[in-house]
């Protein structure tokens, strides 16, 4: 049997002790009976213990168009364990898994738990997913969105990790003042999730072992990690080397802005006024007939409203937004990621 399908006698879902044969009878029972993310566990689990090397996925588009990709299942093992070594997690610990499983992120919070020998509660993957629970975790990995819904209850998570998008200002603030370590994580499904990540109160991502680093021409990420991905994989992110190990991430190129000539990385802008929007926002480039692009500031809210002068003070005049728009709602990716471009156009 090969090592990637083993299960670590630590290894316990929900409480209970499995061999392979019984975490198959599991899955078929989820995929006949259970609710929608009960069936996509079961699905994965099959899929974990059958013939095949390789599990199949889709891309999130992070790094081009998103397609369909084959991840080696020794690569996702090999990921699994690095987390384990960075982390410092040990058999026996607990873990959640409150993330779909029909994305890399939920599927290698199982893999770990099989391989680390953890002990994982699955839950639903709701935006709010210790509303039920007093329970103590080891490890948990989030989302933004769910942190925000979990915030009074965040410090029954020892150590968090947060994916999928950025945490915003405020968020990292409440955050800050808890008494658990919360860690930033950067990493796409070609890299099996993490390849780097810092402590919220950090400046600067630092790599895991198993991944170099390096920027091309754009000043955007090159990616090497031999051991989860046989490919290069280059980034559309902008970022700024502070070393060989760790790199600050700037923002992405394709929301760059090119207003009049100068370029404008809007991630760059919104942190600025982070502070004075108590709103969901971000900077976007406009089409207009005098500067090619004029920067726009796009808010989830209902009813308009002013801002005050100092919001725009520590801004220079190309950083300055020519308009201001007001939405309801943004529109967002599965995983909560802003779609800035169809917010806007819609």
């Amino acid at each position: 049997m090969d090592d990637k399908i083993k299960l670590h006698p630590y290894f316990r879902l929900n409480g209970f002790e499995f061999t392979i044969e019984s975490l198959a009878e599991l899955a078929i029972s989820l995929i006949k009976d259970g609710q929608a993310y009960e069936k996509e566990l079961g699905d994965f689990i099959l899929e974990w213990f059958n013939e095949k090397d390789y599990v199949e996925l889709t891309t999130s588009g992070t790094t081009g168009t998103p397609k369909q990709i084959q991840l080696s299942k020794q690569a996702m093992v090999y990921s699994a364990v690095a987390t384990g070594d960075y982390f410092g997690l040990n058999p026996g610990d607990t873990a959640l898994l409150c993330l779909p499983t029909r994305y890399i992120a939920g599927k290698m919070m199982f893999i770990r738990a099989l391989t680390l020998g953890l002990q994982l509660d699955f839950v639903n993957p709701s935006k709010a997913p210790l509303v039920n629970s007093d329970k103590i975790y080891d490890f948990v990995a989030m989302v933004p969105l769910q942190v925000q819904h979990s915030i009074t209850q965040i410090e029954q998570c020892r150590k968090l990790i947060v994916g999928g998008a950025q945490l915003d200002d405020e968020l990292k603030s409440l955050l800050k003042k808890s008494m658990i370590e919360v860690y930033e994580t950067y990493g796409m499904t070609e890299t099996i999730t993490h390849i780097a990540a810092k402590k919220i109160e950090e400046s600067f991502f630092t790599t895991l072992p198993h991944a170099n680093i390096s920027a091309d021409e754009r000043g955007c990420l090159v990616i090497e990690a031999p051991s989860v991905c046989n490919n290069l994989i280059v980034t559309n992110d902008l970022v700024n080397l502070i070393n060989d190990i760790q790199f600050q991430w700037l923002g992405r190129i394709d929301n760059m802005v090119n207003s009049g000539g100068i370029k404008l990385i809007p991630e760059q802008i919104e942190h600025k006024l982070a502070d004075y929007i108590p709103y969901r926002f971000f900077v976007i480039g406009k089409k207009d007939q005098e500067l090619g692009e004029k920067l726009v500031l796009v808010i989830e809210n209902q009813q308009p409203y002013e801002l005050v002068p100092e919001a725009f003070e520590s801004l220079s005049s190309y950083e300055r937004p020519k308009e201001i728009i007001f939405v309801n709602h943004f529109k967002e990716t599965p995983t909560g990621k802003i779609l800035r471009r169809a917010t806007l156009e819609s």
